[in-house]
């Protein structure tokens, strides 16, 4: 029942939102947006399809979206897509899961969650996967940056309150490149072997699909039980950290001719992009 009723308190937080931003409800009819695979992806694509159609604008959080401003004018890398007819399905479900849910709730709850609260929220569940971050650093031989890491995750655990404030971005030494296994195992020469766009969670490839399996055991939320609680926690990250890009996704469509094809192409050339740092 009290699952139940978290999913329902989503979705109160979506009309009173959209009441909050309309004046009316219900919210906006079906069609004019698609889902949202994953933060950098997606605002890696803007850069390289909305620079000559439109000014991004910046969220009021005052958090600067990572590419803006980068020189991506790069030979598009090439990926097998065997499973096009499956990705394209995946596609298409996604585009929807993003309009019909996702969006409404993140849009509800970004009216209802002040800004601090949300990037509180933001902050402990980044705080709380630097096993990911740390164990894919020192497995690239980076120790440094494995170092900084570690030092990030004591200070905001400790001053910065279990991870929801973030005192440490005063040292921006703190900050290393985000690192990820799938990134480890390009390291190692291991190729991105096909395209594969995985329900819910987005576009992939066979070595970032691995990548993704290992980072399961290293992700603290992973070992969260029973299932319902460990769902909850889940989607609270993904409302709260949509509530802060409400707009990418549906300017990359608008701007690209082909859609499946622009993020197919962005995801890969920002693989490539991150296995090369």
């Amino acid at each position: 029942m009290k699952h139940l009723l978290f999913i329902l308190l989503l979705l109160a937080f979506s009309l009173v939102g959209c009441a909050h931003r309309n004046g009316a409800i219900p919210c906006p009819t079906p069609l004019d947006t698609a889902y949202h695979y994953n933060q950098e992806t997606t605002v890696f694509a803007l850069n390289q399809t909305t620079s000559k159609h439109s000014e991004i604008k910046e969220d009021s959080s005052g958090d600067s979206l990572e590419f803006f401003g980068e020189d991506t004018k790069e030979e598009v890398v090439k990926v097998a897509d065997p499973l096009s007819p499956w990705n394209r399905a995946m596609f298409h479900f996604n585009d929807k899961l993003y309009f019909w849910l996702l969006k409404p709730l993140s849009r509800g709850y970004r009216a209802v969650i002040p800004t601090p609260v949300r990037s509180g929220v933001k902050n402990f569940f980044r705080n709380i996967t630097m096993p990911i971050r740390m164990v894919s650093c020192l497995l690239q031989g980076k120790g440094r940056a494995a170092s900084a890491e570690l030092s990030r995750f004591l200070i905001n655990s400790t001053v910065g309150v279990f991870g929801f404030g973030n005192p440490a971005k005063r040292w921006p030494e703190l900050s290393p490149s985000e690192e990820d296994l799938g990134q480890t195992l390009g390291r190692y020469g291991i190729g991105n072997g096909f395209y594969i766009v995985w329900p819910v969670l987005g576009p992939s490839t066979l070595r970032d699909s691995v990548g993704m399996v290992g980072e399961w055991f290293l992700d603290p939320v992973s070992y969260v039980h029973p299932t319902e609680a460990y769902l909850e926690i889940w989607t609270l990250d993904k409302v709260n950290e949509t509530s802060f890009r409400i707009g990418d996704y549906e300017s990359l469509k608008e701007a690209a001719i082909d859609p499946y094809v622009a993020f197919r192409n962005a995801y890969i050339q920002y693989r490539k992009k991150k296995v090369e740092e």
